[in-house]
């Protein structure tokens, strides 16, 4: 059963971010609307039992963040990110996968489907509160073991690291749209380092980085930084190394 809540008014202060919670487990789901409700500026919209009411109540409340269980009876949650993924009407909205496992068979599939990144439901409370203001903000959650998960996955299904990159036509056309700076970033990128650590590593500014990600993501057609990691080693700009 699906439950709504209303969006409490916040007069004088920036709206809340509104959130949906989809787990079919009713104690957590609990749980996380106690925490999210303790926060100033934050609020549950509503819950959802399995990825059919995510999907209605995301279309009838716009949240902000999703926070979607992978695994539920009747439509997963891998296919309601997908439906929302595909709907223009629900590009505001951001999806946060919660799994038991943070590193999973479907986190690849996930991002492609158009998930801002991975949580492991036994992450601290304020780790979700801090995805969840993350997501809000359009940034990409993508923690260093659900990156090196995305590493693996391709290393199990890519090719030989001296080979030359076998990008199609399609990714080497969206490659070319790069300048060269933008390429390097990247590569960073899709290695797991954060802005800060981009701009050490080609000794410019946080900013700097920041625009060319972005650049990146708007040429590629990339909803966040999670889906640049994918076509980083999709397109065989990145080559994962065998040791």
């Amino acid at each position: 059963m699906s439950t709504e809540f209303p969006a409490p008014g916040a007069p004088d202060q920036l709206p809340p971010i509104k959130v949906l919670l989809a787990d079919d487990q009713a104690l957590l789901r609990s749980a996380f609307r106690v925490l999210v409700d303790s926060e100033a500026d934050m609020t549950v919209v509503g819950e959802a039992a399995d990825g059919a009411q995510a999907l209605e109540l995301t279309r009838r409340t716009r949240p902000d963040v999703v926070l979607m269980d992978i695994r539920m009876p009747g439509t997963d949650g891998l296919t309601a990110t997908r439906a929302i993924g595909a709907d223009p009407e629900l590009a505001g909205v951001h999806v946060v996968m919660l799994t038991t496992f943070e590193v999973d068979e479907y986190v690849v599939e996930s991002i492609r489907a158009g998930a801002s990144g991975f949580l492991g439901k036994g992450a601290e409370p304020d780790e979700l509160l801090n995805a969840i203001r993350i997501a809000a903000q359009g940034e990409a959650l993508l923690s260093p073991a659900a990156t090196k998960g995305l590493i693996a996955t391709f290393l199990k299904q890519g090719e030989p690291a001296e080979q030359e990159p076998a990008a199609d036509g399609e990714h080497a056309a969206r490659l070319a749209t790069l300048t060269v700076r933008e390429r390097e970033v990247l590569v960073q990128v899709a290695g797991g380092n954060s802005n800060d650590e981009i701009a050490e590593l080609l000794v410019v500014s946080p900013l700097t980085v920041k625009t060319h990600v972005n650049r990146a993501m708007a040429k590629l057609g990339a909803r966040d930084r999670a889906q640049l990691v994918v076509f980083a080693y999709e397109s065989g700009l990145v080559r994962p190394r065998v040791e």
